[in-house]
């Protein structure tokens, strides 16, 4: 599961137009790196109040440990099949991160503030953006590249 709401650090996921069938990658940028730390294909977004009774038990026990978020802040929740958890494993290597490319009603575009494979700041990061599709094909084959790796 991933959460959503109304502001600009906790984006909703609604307003950016997310569907059931998408693919999220959730991402974190620290100092020069780009971190996908995995993948979350949306079976249903579901407002907060109601998430508890969209989720298998064992993830409802794990949004009662997250029950400080609502306090305002989450509005919605991103549910999904069950996977691998999150993981501050994958970088995104420096070829990928100067080619990665997002698409919106006003084109394409690739990431701002990347020299020499290395993100100088993450501004252009920060919010919801949808993927190219070549982007997001590169990023599921490093993830499952990674996965493979880490279970041998």
């Amino acid at each position: 599961m991933l959460f959503g709401g109304p502001y600009q650090s906790l984006p909703s996921f609604l307003r950016a137009g997310v569907r059931p069938g998408d693919r999220i990658y959730p991402m974190r940028a620290h100092r020069t790196r780009l971190h996908v730390l995995g993948v979350l294909e949306v079976a249903d977004i579901v407002p907060y109040e109601v998430a508890g009774s969209a989720l298998p038990d064992d993830d409802y026990m794990k949004l009662l440990d997250w029950r400080l978020l609502k306090t305002g802040w989450v509005t919605e929740v991103l549910v999904g099949p069950p996977g691998a958890p999150l993981s501050f494993d994958t970088v995104v290597p420096g070829d990928l991160l100067e080619r990665l490319t997002y698409t919106s009603r006003r084109g394409e575009r690739v990431l701002k503030h990347v020299e020499d494979g290395r993100l100088l700041r993450s501004a252009g990061l920060q919010g919801i953006y949808r993927l190219a599709a070549g982007s997001a094909e590169e990023l599921d084959q490093l993830i499952r590249r990674e996965e493979c790796a880490t279970s041998v």
